[in-house]
């Protein structure tokens, strides 16, 4: 990922993407630059609008961050399974009283 992000920073600086610069900001940052990863990078760059493929990824956050909020329901369900319908009510009704004490 570091490779990817360095080649944004110079991309955001308006300079071109080559295996120099590249390398260079990799260094800056700390990071032992690998030549071969380098040239991949560049390569894999290569006739990619950067700007046009960050836009398209700016809308791919939301569907990511549903799968997780689905999962956490599906595990929720299956705890319930586990409990009684009394017990359910009696934890809803200690719920319900420990919000009155919040409010009054």
């Amino acid at each position: 990922m570091e490779y990817i992000y360095a080649a944004l920073v110079i991309h955001k600086a308006g300079k071109k993407v080559d295996e120099a610069t590249l390398k260079k900001v990799l260094e800056a940052a700390g990071v032992s630059a690998d030549d071969a990863r380098v040239k991949a990078t560049v390569a894999a760059l290569e006739g990619v609008n950067i700007d046009e493929a960050m836009k398209k990824a700016a809308a791919a956050p939301v569907a990511v961050a549903a799968a997780p909020a689905a999962a956490a329901g599906g595990e929720k369900k299956e705890e319930k399974k586990g409990k009684s319908a009394a017990e359910e009510k009696k934890s809803e009704e200690e719920a319900a009283a420990g919000l009155s004490a919040l409010f009054g």
